[in-house]
């Protein structure tokens, strides 16, 4: 370091101000009502505020004297607590200006927390891969991704300030215990269930991984965490019940419309949003000459090629001149995905289907009902599907395989 930078350094940190104080946050307040005691470092304009992990009921809190009031047994070791961070500041800040190092509240901060500046946080790394996920939206990633991460990164947040008290933390301190924690908090706090969990910590891992690849984290916390998504029950409707709910009697236009998209979907094995954005363009004709659905899957961004059905086909023609469709190029008219399945609660009341009908049925029902049950290969129905693994699709040949084994037991007791 030259000369001329010291001196230069010298004079401008002899005429910065210091300034340490502490305040409590009312509006951060624990279960108990207590609120959490933050400490203020002030350099000139610039200012910081850092967590002391203390917290302290605001009756007990001298906010004039910026301490606990009284002579508590439990306020008179805050205070004691208190005044030794903030002597330790003041060490830093010591060491600083003997060092000839550039002063800042924010660098003073970073020093007494510990923080090589080159060092990045759990939140910085998830802020920064979540703004690129924003910036390839509609290319790479859909809107429900994003929306995805944003969401895990707000569990992340609170889950910071629920097990530790602080409002980040360095990525090196993420260690296999905080993945622990963190599945804990989800199953025990959020009370969310198996499955809801591991797809956060999913999140997690990829944010995780892009770190370890950076070279911002030396080692990966989840080597060592396993953990699997459990295989929950596709349900799908029956030939029976499909045929059911054609031939059903809708006096309600709005009902007999969504009637008629979820059976489409039966039929096609589209999701909603892919039916919703089906256009005229996604209609064409395929190698062997006949009808195909092209289309790109809005989730995944698979191609997704399906032949076209004849009582799909059918749907198609019968809505071609519709009112009320989001443009004239658009297949079927628009309903909100909430909307569709509400209406199709009371679509299966009135066609005396004993299930939970949801508009991601009728894709399950493509699978299993349509194809599976009818001799398709699973590798064209994972292909139709626009599944990226094979591995997905063999989930719905378990699901007809115990069809299979309640007909046939059914049978055997007939015979028996």
């Amino acid at each position: 370091m030259s000369l001329v930078f010291n001196l230069t350094v010298y004079f401008m940190n002899s005429f910065s101000t210091l300034n340490v104080n502490f305040l409590i946050r009312k509006n951060r307040s624990n279960s108990k009502d207590e609120a959490p005691i933050y400490i203020r470092i002030s350099i000139d304009a610039e200012r910081v505020e850092i967590s002391t992990g203390r917290f302290i009921n605001p009756d007990d809190w001298d906010s004039r004297a910026n301490k606990a009031i009284g002579k508590k047994k439990g306020n008179i070791q805050i205070n004691k607590y208190l005044e030794a961070i903030k002597n330790n500041i003041y060490d830093h800040h010591t060491e600083m200006v003997k060092n000839g190092e550039l002063l800042s509240a924010r660098r003073l901060k970073s020093r007494f927390l510990g923080i090589n500046e080159n060092q990045k946080t759990l939140l910085q790394v998830f802020e920064y891969h979540n703004q690129q996920m924003k910036e390839l939206l509609g290319s790479t990633y859909a809107v429900a991704t994003v929306k995805r991460y944003d969401t895990t990164i707000e569990h992340v947040r609170n889950f910071l300030k629920y097990q530790y008290q602080v409002q980040d933390i360095l990525l090196q301190h993420v260690k296999y215990s905080f993945i622990s924690d963190f599945e804990h908090y989800f199953k025990v706090v959020r009370k969310c269930n198996h499955n809801t969990t591991i797809k956060y910590l999913k999140n997690l891992r990829k944010v995780i991984n892009l770190a370890v690849k950076n070279e911002w984290l030396e080692k990966d916390p989840f080597l060592k965490f396993q953990a699997k998504i459990i295989e929950v029950k596709r349900d799908f409707i029956t030939k029976e019940e499909l045929q059911k709910l054609e031939d059903l009697k809708l006096s309600f236009p709005r009902l007999d419309v969504v009637r008629d998209i979820f059976v489409f979907a039966c039929y096609s094995g589209l999701a909603y949003v892919d039916v919703s954005n089906l256009t005229k363009n996604n209609i064409r004709l395929g190698i062997d000459g006949n009808l195909w659905i092209l289309t790109e899957r809005t989730k995944t961004k698979s191609q997704s090629n399906i032949p076209l059905l004849p009582k799909a086909h059918d749907l198609i023609k019968k809505y071609s001149g519709h009112p009320n469709k989001k443009t004239e190029d658009h297949i079927f008219p628009k309903f909100s995905n909430q909307k569709m399945n509400a209406y199709l609660k009371e679509i299966a009341d009135l066609a005396s289907i004993n299930k939970n009908l949801t508009f991601h049925i009728a894709r399950h029902t493509f699978a299993t009902t349509v194809t599976l049950a009818n001799g398709v290969p699973i590798e064209s129905i994972s292909s139709m599907l626009g599944h990226k693994s094979i591995r997905t699709t063999q989930i719905y040949s378990k699901v007809v395989n115990e069809k299979v084994s309640s007909d046939m037991n059914i049978l055997k007791k007939k015979l028996s």
